[in-house]
């Protein structure tokens, strides 16, 4: 089984295909959940967008395999400014708005008994970004792989590094129903698998990852929503590789979330707690994420 300290350094990250965070060099995914909320599934019109992430994470309890908390203090604090470019092409694929995206997350770890250390993560590029908006559904789909371009730590050296040291590539698929005919009511769900490559150095490979992020809201005017949304996330294969564990991790969690836009100047904001209810194999605590959008 993993230690708690290896644990507790791969777990309380970020990434997306939206975002990746604290990725050690230990055998996790890079797309860690939460990042996303209600509507999730819906992509933009046309145009170019900077998204800037906000993402808070912390816990004090660590879980067992079997969910019942491992006895000593455990406290970890993560915080990531994650910048995302979103470019929709205005062009058509397959009937779909063609678009792209990139992002770069910025990393700082506070992990009790380890130590800080604040870096830069995985950068992550989604070249294949498709959405199909019909009458009661908004349908999104693409393709996305995290480079290990950040510096990858060891647990044995204590080091804090955000880097992961391997490849990962992943696929996204979701889509967002509109319950009435002024689309003021919304129910989505957004699904990410990711399949990892061998780590550099180790020669030990993560278990494959699905995700999946949810939300239903309402529309209380044209610029404000209320909502709650939700993830799960669970490990779908077992690691590999010399030394790996045998343990799968898994969590979930839900909470509220606020939406406002101001149209006048495209700036667009969204703010969202979640609070983890189960975990297994992994830290389980709280997450806060603020979003702000600006299409230029």
């Amino acid at each position: 089984m993993k230690t708690r300290t290896q644990i507790a350094l791969l777990a309380v990250g970020l990434s997306t295909a939206a975002t990746a965070l604290a990725q050690g060099p230990y055998l996790q995914g890079h797309y860690i959940p939460g990042v996303e909320g209600i509507q999730a599934a819906t992509l933009p019109p046309a145009g170019l967008y900077v998204r800037d992430y906000n993402y808070t994470y912390w816990a004090n309890r660590f879980n067992m395999p079997d969910g019942s908390q491992a006895p000593g203090d455990f406290n970890a604090v993560v915080y990531a400014n994650v910048p995302r470019v979103v470019w929709m092409t205005g062009k058509k694929i397959f009937g779909a708005d063609f678009g792209m995206d990139a992002l770069i997350p910025l990393v700082y770890k506070n992990i009790e008994g380890v130590g800080n250390h604040f870096s830069a993560g995985d950068a992550c590029f989604e070249p294949v970004l498709l959405s199909w908006h019909l009458n009661k559904f908004d349908i999104a789909a693409g393709y996305a792989f995290y480079a290990p371009t950040a510096a990858a730590g060891t647990v044995a050296a204590g080091q804090l590094d955000a880097g992961s040291g391997f490849w990962t590539q992943m696929i996204t698929f979701g889509g967002t129903w509109y319950a009435d005919a002024k689309k003021t009511w919304s129910i989505s769900a957004l699904n990410r698998y990711e399949f990892n490559s061998i780590q550099r150095n180790t020669g030990l490979r993560a278990g494959q990852v699905y995700t999946l992020e949810y939300g239903v809201a309402k529309a209380l005017t044209p610029t404000l929503k209320f909502g709650a949304a939700g993830y799960y996330q669970t490990q779908t294969t077992l690691d590999s590789g010399d030394g790996a564990s045998t343990a799968r991790d898994s969590v979930a969690a839900i909470g509220p979330e606020i939406t406002y836009d101001f149209p006048k100047i495209m700036l667009f904001t969204s703010l969202r707690y979640e609070r983890e209810f189960f975990a297994n194999d992994r830290p389980q605590g709280n997450v806060v994420t603020l979003t702000i959008t600006k299409r230029f």
